[in-house]
């Protein structure tokens, strides 16, 4: 799933060229330089964009090739799209998994003949072709802060002491009590409040595809769906209990951060991916993830939800070079399987590895208990098949929610009107 957006700002890629190499329109365009391959990289997740930089540099130094890396904030299908259209396209694209069922069907390069596909559950394939590398699993739940709570209430915290949103409540209530005046923090970007927090709704299910298929048919009635009520009621006691409530769409994510980073408040909503935004404060250390507590007891109680959440493919146009491709094959072969790919994805970017053999102890505190929980089978699917402007449409409505513009009807209309109007996805 991620899902940080400190890069607005930007209106255009921003491409950096790593070994001295390449054009700087970020394509395939001179497929090699002297007796080296060059071959280019897309990120579509800025906070990785550093790292990527190094790591290819120093790969390319050890392997006598040249790569690029480069980042737009851009919507990934539309960047790529004008990639494409230009025939410029990168040689290595991470996108999202429905990605992968456009751009990737019409453009991947098969890698079922990979040796990382046997040491990943997460790779994504169709019609018999493995089209999708999995770079990390992400999850999502009730961000907590350990230590804050212990300072509040003299003892050490029990995430499993708090299973029904009663518990939650009650909790909060001990923690203002004890001298916490807003024991929550929540974040309000659209991303964090539709992709996120809204799609539990779809993704706690026994058949969430067929849930969904009847939200695109107008079947759903929302106000009387037991498990749409359960996480809004948890999301009013999130809201309840804010210590940003007198501003809560003005807030910065910053803000909400620092404050669960240094322990002004205990609880915020969000995943795995926020280990770095957190760290940047005086961080106080064991902050956690556990599931979000709701008053329904179900298949999916005591589990967080998350999966992989970004894929690479490997451009197989007519633009990239037999040699290219062989290139990226070998990259992400190292990416998935060497000490220093391992390193990289564990260590240095601190994510929760999709592979098995990866075996490097995850450097994000979040991360690690996301990897118990993966481990245990206590994690939901993530579904990835939202229309690309889910985000953006019933993210301004929860955001209306979130600062009493709305009702929960009014929400659940809104949705459903949504739904009811889209094309559905193809995957």
């Amino acid at each position: 799933m991620r899902k940080k957006v400190m890069a607005v700002m930007l209106t255009m890629a921003m491409a950096v060229g790593l070994a001295g190499c390449g054009g700087s329109s970020g394509g395939n365009s001179g497929g090699s330089s002297g007796d080296k391959v060059s071959f280019t990289i897309f990120n579509s997740k800025n906070e990785l964009q550093e790292n990527l930089e190094d790591a290819a540099k120093k790969y390319g130094e050890e392997n006598n090739v040249d790569v690029q890396v480069y980042y737009s904030s851009d919507t990934v299908a539309a960047h790529l799209a004008t990639k494409y259209a230009s025939k410029d396209p990168y040689t290595i694209n991470m996108v999202d998994a429905k990605d992968v069922y456009s751009l990737g069907v019409q453009y991947g390069l098969d890698m079922s003949n990979q040796e990382w596909v046997s040491d990943t559950d997460y790779a994504i394939s169709v019609d018999n072709k493995v089209l999708g590398f999995p770079v990390c699993i992400e999850a999502r739940g009730i961000l907590y802060n350990a230590d804050a709570i212990k300072k509040a209430l003299g003892k050490d915290f029990d995430p499993s002491s708090i299973v029904t949103l009663d518990d939650f409540q009650a909790f909060c209530d001990d923690m203002v009590s004890a001298g916490m005046e807003a024991p929550t923090g929540i974040l309000e970007p659209d991303w964090s409040l539709a992709a996120h927090f809204l799609n539990q709704v779809y993704e706690e299910r026994k058949d969430p595809e067929s849930f969904v298929q009847d939200l695109y048919a107008g079947k759903v009635d929302l106000m009387k769906d037991e498990k749409f009520n359960a996480l809004m009621d948890t999301f009013d006691v999130l809201k309840k209990y804010n210590m940003f409530k007198a501003g809560p769409i003005s807030v910065e994510d910053e803000q909400v951060h620092q404050a669960l980073s240094e322990g002004q408040d205990a609880f915020q909503f969000g995943g795995c991916w926020e280990w770095n935004d957190i760290v940047d404060y005086a961080y106080t250390g064991n902050i956690g993830i556990m599931p979000v507590p709701q008053n329904i007891s179900d298949d999916f109680t005591g589990k967080i939800v998350g999966g992989g959440t970004k894929f690479f493919y490997i451009d197989n146009s007519e633009n990239t070079t037999k040699e290219q491709q062989k290139a990226a094959e070998d990259f992400l072969n190292w990416f998935a399987s060497s000490d220093d790919g391992k390193q990289l994805v564990s260590e240095t970017c601190a994510m929760v590895s999709p592979f098995k053999s990866n075996t490097v102890a995850c450097a994000n505190d979040i991360g690690a208990i996301v990897k118990q929980y993966v481990d245990s089978g206590n994690m939901v699917p993530s579904y990835d098949y939202d229309p690309d402007d889910h985000i953006s449409v019933l993210g301004a409505e929860m955001q209306k929610y979130l600062a009493d513009a709305c009702t929960r009807e009014e929400l659940a209309k809104a949705i459903e009107d949504y739904w009811a109007k889209v094309t559905p996805v193809e995957h």
